[in-house]
């Protein structure tokens, strides 16, 4: 018989606090006065061009940053006290798997299970099993990261989160580097997801489709800043025009944008 697992709080999710979050590196500000909230059981989508800040923000969520000022909160806990991490458990899916290259599919997906001790070895196969059923990856069980495509690996890292049992998911650029259908497949797993464990989920992407599709709502970040925040709905089709340039941009190849870059030389 498996040790059932413990639950270190009452709820099966929770709420995202994030208050006038400010971020620096050196005399350089990557957040700017942040501030949002992501209700429980929510997919929440940040969005933004690439250095914007989304997966810095991304970070102090996961507690892997510390704030310059302002805080994070999950539920009723600091983000950056290392001793959230045993109240709160959360899934950090990161963008490239970040998967034990010398583990198996199988084994990656129970060294959480076995370190923490949560079950006998019966109850992790049937774990591990039904999480590698679910994303249609039961037949790559005995397979290595090496002999995965990049889309497997995305599923096996999703996988790999479900096995934990999380409170809240954390998805950096889940569709990054993958081809339109299995990017759609990955958008259709996280919306199945949600739909089966009402887990509350953060989504940093630039992914316009993906949002789109998958989002409550929206927030779009510039300059280490929140430009807008709303549901999809609100950016179909946006009125900002920086939000406009960036869901649709205009490829101009009499004048391309990198020319206008470019120093001038007098």
């Amino acid at each position: 018989m498996s040790t059932p697992s413990p639950s270190p709080v009452a709820d099966k999710t929770v709420g995202v606090t994030v208050s006038r979050l400010t971020k620096k590196f050196g005399s350089s500000t990557v957040l700017q006065d942040i501030s949002f909230e992501v209700k429980p059981g929510e997919t929440f989508v940040l969005m933004g061009p690439s250095g914007s800040g989304k997966s810095v923000l991304l970070k102090h969520i996961a507690g892997l940053e510390q704030a310059t000022s302002g805080e994070v909160r999950l539920g009723q806990f600091d983000a950056a006290d290392p001793a959230t991490r045993a109240k709160i458990r959360l899934a950090l899916v990161f963008q490239a798997g970040a998967l034990f290259n010398s583990l198996s599919v199988y084994d990656n997906l129970a060294l959480y299970l076995r370190e923490h001790r949560l079950y006998n070895e019966t109850g992790i196969r049937e774990r591990v099993m039904h999480a590698l059923t679910i994303l249609s990856l039961e037949n790559a069980h005995k397979k290595f990261p090496s002999e995965l495509s990049g889309g497997m690996k995305k599923r096996v890292a999703i996988a790999r989160s479900l096995v934990m049992e999380p409170q809240l998911y954390l998805y950096d650029e889940p569709t990054s580097e993958l081809d339109p259908v299995m990017s759609a497949t990955i958008c259709e797993i996280i919306a199945t997801l949600r739909e089966q464990t009402a887990v509350t989920s953060i989504v940093v992407t630039h992914d316009r489709t993906l949002a789109l599709n998958i989002a409550d709502r929206i927030a779009v970040i510039m300059d280490g800043r929140i430009r807008a925040i709303g549901q999809p709905a609100d950016f179909m089709p946006p009125t900002d025009p920086a939000i406009i340039n960036f869901f649709n941009p205009i490829i101009n190849l009499k004048h391309p944008r990198f020319k206008q870059l470019e120093p001038t030389h007098e």
